[in-house]
């Protein structure tokens, strides 16, 4: 948002779109959570040690939920740079950075090149966007792979040029072997949604639309192929708790429309409202802005629909309305149009020097932006991550006093220094988050913690056996550890090594054990919680050990 005469020099643009770049890498090696996280981890692993990248297993079973594309990813990684939390962490990193480029060329191309790098450092500070590349799961992957997409497809309507529709296809493809076909509705909604509104009939009925659809349903030949021999060719596998399951038809309906409809084997309980209050705390330090924006967008181009770019807009609001109709929501699924959002609210801002609401903006982002610093004190307070260090503390005392003296000497513009104290914000907080809170609360997820211990203690590389609960997971213990992993289920139902062994589990069961005439020397004892189920009790220090569960870690002779 440079304005000519007083605006902020380019380069310090740049330098706040390479901090935020930063700011994503910052939990590159903090220890990946469960279950999803660490699930994909050791379906990825488990491709690479049996040189299988057709079957995907978890815990010695056929696996069928998601499509193989971000598997193939970090099995390439791990083929590269080992079994590492980073290793696993990167390839999603930089395909969300694939993301953004692509949202700075889309910005650019429907705007200008102001806009385009604010859309960038707005989306690279949104809140989930953070929280998905140290979580990482599909999204990272799904989020560069649709935004590309879109672009390569718009650059092929402006210059009828087919390399841009077959590159186009590819990025769409891979997005459907990343999630399913449902990945083509933002792409989709956005091209389509331009030209309906537009009453641009023989753009949208183009013959090179056709010719998209044929190259994506060849570029997903792999995919298909993949799931064809893994379930179609064997109906006697039982999937789901039956037999006869085909994979072309998982991945062609049960796996997007039975959950949309609630008819699959995965199901949920939806909510029509569940992505506007998600989009109120995924999208901060923005939402606000994106709801002004959306709003004014509405407001300023309905009656002259030709006047405006409606494809982040269609792209966006189709997507949003498709997903708060499902019965199947969980909030990083909204991720994917994040950088539509993005795009809307640097429009936004970019002409907002042209009213009266610029003294309002500024103001509402600083309310933002201490009432998230006003969260992370109140967390600090009663938390008190063990792994905030001095110099975390110094960067991050650094940035607050930068928050106060950047926006004064960078600009006279009133909500280029909004853009200023809220980018500062996002970083405080998530630097925070990524490089104190969540590297302690990591502590507390005892299967990853478990399995480093043994890989520095088991000298003797005793077998390794983990025995859970049903409906239970061990996904961490199984990706971190060194050595093949033993799975048992309770009451020692699974195939267990010779003895003696090392076994990791609950003191009731250890106890069981015992009593079925188990030789068993307790060797270590762990704390554990579900750390993506954060309750009061747990964040408070001095309640924490209340909530506790213990795990143990023995020999058994």
């Amino acid at each position: 948002m440079i304005k000519s005469g007083s605006r902020i020099q380019t380069q310090w643009l740049y330098v706040f779109m390479a901090l935020a770049v930063i700011l994503n890498f910052s939990g590159l090696f903090i220890t990946i959570i469960a279950p999803d996280g660490a699930l994909y981890a050791s379906i990825a692993k488990h491709m690479v040690l049996h040189k299988d990248y057709i079957n995907l297993f978890a815990e010695g079973h056929d696996w069928l939920d998601k499509p193989h594309f971000p598997f193939w990813m970090a099995a390439i990684s791990f083929n590269c740079f080992g079994f590492t939390t980073w290793a696993y962490k990167l390839p999603a990193i930089l395909f969300l950075l694939m993301g953004a480029y692509y949202t700075y060329l889309f910005a650019k191309s429907l705007y200008n090149k102001e806009v385009a790098v604010w859309s960038v450092i707005i989306f690279l500070t949104a809140e989930h966007i953070i929280i998905s590349n140290n979580d990482v799961r599909a999204e990272p992957y799904l989020t560069g792979l649709i935004i590309a997409s879109v672009y390569h497809f718009y650059r092929a309507h402006q210059q009828k040029k087919i390399w841009h529709l077959v590159i186009g296809s590819l990025f769409a493809a891979c997005a459907v072997m990343t999630k399913g076909m449902f990945a083509l509705i933002p792409i989709g909604g956005a091209i389509a949604g331009e030209f309906i509104i537009k009453r641009q009939w023989k753009q949208l009925f183009s013959w090179r639309w056709l010719v998209a659809a044929i190259l994506i349903l060849i570029f997903i030949l792999p995919e298909l192929y993949c799931l064809y021999q893994q379930f179609d060719l064997h109906p006697e596998k039982m999937v789901f708790g039956r037999h006869d399951v085909s994979g072309i038809r998982f991945f062609f309906w049960d796996s997007q429309f039975g959950r949309f409809f609630n008819t699959g084997p995965i199901k949920g309980h939806g909510d029509p409202f569940f992505f506007v209050h998600t989009t109120l705390w995924a999208y901060l330090p923005w939402s606000l802005l994106l709801f002004a924006a959306i709003f004014q967008f509405i407001k300023k181009n309905r009656d002259n629909v030709h006047a405006q770019q409606w494809y982040c807009f269609c792209g966006a609001l189709l997507t949003f309305l498709v997903f708060s109709a499902s019965k199947f929501q969980l909030p990083f699924y909204l991720n994917i149009v994040f950088p539509f959002f993005a795009i809307i609210t640097a429009w936004y801002l970019y002409n907002v020097i042209h009213t009266k609401s610029q003294r309002a903006i500024l103001i509402v982002q600083i309310i933002v932006a201490v009432l998230m610093l006003g969260i992370i004190a109140v967390l600090q307070y009663f938390f008190r991550p063990d792994s905030f260090t001095l110099s975390t503390g110094i960067v991050l005392f650094a940035l607050v006093v930068l928050m106060f003296i950047l926006p004064q000497k960078l600009t006279t513009i009133v909500y280029q220094k909004a853009g200023i104290v809220t980018l500062l914000a996002a970083c405080i907080v998530n630097l925070y988050l990524n490089r104190a809170f969540y590297p302690s609360l990591l502590h507390y997820q005892s299967a990853s913690e478990a399995a480093i211990w043994i890989n520095q203690n088991n000298e003797n590389k005793l077998p390794v056996v983990q025995c859970i609960r049903e409906g239970d997971y061990g996904y961490p213990l199984d990706f971190y550890l060194d050595q093949p992993l033993y799975t048992i289920k309770e009451q020692g139902k699974g195939a267990l090594p010779t003895k003696p062994f090392i076994m990791y589990a609950p003191p009731n069961y250890v106890e069981a054990f015992k009593i079925k005439g188990w030789h068993i020397q307790q060797i270590k004892t762990f704390d554990r919680y579900w750390i993506t189920r954060l309750k009061p009790a747990f964040i408070n220090q001095n309640t924490r050990s209340t909530t506790l569960e213990k795990v143990n870690l023995v020999i058994v002779r």
